[in-house]
């Protein structure tokens, strides 16, 4: 029998639950008479409430999450409904996993006023449009129904009981604010026809389709813009930016689960959320151990399934291939989740499809060849070998450990890429690449600059995967430390 989304989510919900509230061996609570003593009922409802504090932050970390990257838009002068950024992103641009192989365009839409249209022309673009809590609405583009050859697309508020106008493609969002994140593909390297591109796509409220005032585009390539939750994700901020979401956002049925957690802790729609010092307490350190557990299912996971090859340590960016939700035949898969939104940011099921074809395809190396980490005073070499089986282009992006962005150096960059630093590398020969605190002798051009003291990691990224990159043919090396 096939479970619903909504009941697989709370199976999954619960039992993580469950297995979090269990009291350690080493700490039993003491009972008299068969009735827990006045300490041990103390400490068994610190430590319920501390469990579900942490299951609370683990799953509505992706709210919190995508909160960052619409106060990002709004710190750089960019307001809901008002505007889209673009940029051909660096490393100034923190957010989690961001790459420069093409430029982004990314806007906050409001739907509490009603439908929104992004009307896309014709052209290589890779699009979706994704709730407050970064579940999947709409495909645009290449991966989406229109298939690059241009198109209206309407995004739907909750509870939309209106007719969707002939010739639109849609999706219903389960909140009332959404995440719009397009990107153009440089055809050819030519970055600024891939910035005009994102300029021609035109986004406006359905009730003005008749004479359409699109939303501004605002070019912020050069901004330093922060669109994470860093400053929030490891105290209590993290809790009130919650509660201010869930005040503005109506309720998704299928959490109803976690809801009730959040009640228990405070944070209940309609209520002012006012946590005495116990309860901060509770919530802070809370932050900081959920913060801490999806750290280690993103860069220390055990997981077998993790490994794309079992004599590499490149592992797969994402475990559930195909589901934009995490959803498998037995549940949802809570580790797999958890280790996404850790280290990235949207989710569609265009992004973690495994077949010829599909339009992007990451690995994550956080390790080198001896399974140690990757220490930015050391310096290592990576391999590739040619040809690379991509329809389209290649990179390697290199990351911060601990901001999960792409690293900062007096190099400015973060990134060797086939369409622009590696253009020119043989197409038959294997093409070497450097990473460490200075460039070997003679491979400026193919070194990325790390930091002493600071550990990375990479995401290796084709675009337009062919079968090879799927079936084994072909693989990379793994890092190697070299003196």
């Amino acid at each position: 029998m096939k479970c619903s989304a909504s009941t697989l989510l709370t199976a999954g919900i619960l039992g993580a639950t469950a297995f979090a509230s269990s009291p350690s061996a080493d700490a039993p609570y003491a009972f008299t008479a068969g009735y827990p003593t006045p300490q041990a009922a103390a400490q068994a409802r610190t430590d319920a409430d501390f469990a579900r504090a942490v299951t609370a932050y683990r799953f509505w970390y992706p709210t919190v999450s995508v909160e960052g990257i619409f106060n990002g838009n709004r710190a750089a002068g960019i307001a809901d409904n008002r505007g889209m950024g673009i940029a051909a992103a660096g490393p100034r641009q923190v957010g989690f996993t961001l790459n420069s192989d093409t430029p982004y365009g990314s806007a906050a839409l409001d739907l509490s006023q009603g439908p929104m249209v992004i009307e896309l022309p014709p052209g290589p673009y890779i699009g979706l449009v994704d709730d407050h809590h970064q579940g999947w609405v709409l495909d645009l583009g290449i991966p989406g129904p229109d298939g690059g050859k241009g198109g209206k697309h309407v995004v739907l508020p909750p509870g939309f009981s209106g007719e969707v106008p002939a010739g639109y493609f849609s999706g219903r969002s389960l909140s009332n604010k959404v995440l719009l994140a397009v990107r153009a593909l440089p055809v050819g390297a030519d970055v600024p026809k891939a910035m005009d591109a994102l300029r021609a796509i035109k986004v406006y409220p359905l009730a003005e389709a008749g004479q359409p005032k699109p939303l501004r585009v605002v070019d912020t390539t050069e901004i330093a813009m922060d669109s994470t939750s860093l400053r929030w994700e490891d105290n209590i901020q993290f809790w009130q930016v919650l509660h201010r979401i869930v005040e503005a956002e109506p309720v998704v049925e299928k959490f109803l689960p976690m809801y009730g957690l959040l009640a228990a802790l405070g944070i209940e729609k309609g209520k002012p959320f006012a946590p005495d010092a116990r309860m901060t307490g509770i919530l802070e350190q809370a932050a900081r151990t959920g913060r801490d557990q999806l750290l280690v299912s993103a860069f220390a996971s055990n997981r077998p399934d993790r490994f794309a090859w079992p004599d590499r340590t490149w592992e797969w960016a994402g475990l559930v291939p195909g589901s934009a939700q995490f959803e498998t035949a037995s549940g949802i898969d809570l580790e797999a989740r958890d280790r996404w939104f850790a280290q990235a940011i949207v989710t569609s099921p265009a992004m973690f499809r495994r077949s010829a074809g599909a339009g992007s395809l990451y690995w994550l190396a956080a390790r080198d060849q001896a399974g140690a980490y990757l220490d930015g005073a050391k310096s290592y070499k990576l391999t590739i070998p040619q040809p690379v089986p991509d329809k389209l282009f290649w990179s390697v992006t290199i990351y911060d450990a601990q901001t999960r962005s792409e690293v900062q150096t007096d190099q400015g960059k973060a990134a060797l890429r086939s369409l622009f630093e590696l253009k020119d590398v043989s197409k038959s020969e294997p093409t070497e690449l450097y990473f460490g605190p200075a460039a070997p002798a003679g491979q400026e051009g193919r070194w990325i600059k790390t930091v002493p003291g600071r550990g990375w990691f990479t995401y290796l990224r084709i675009y337009g995967p062919e079968q090879a990159a799927f079936d084994g043919h072909w693989k990379p090396g793994d890092l190697t430390e070299i003196e």
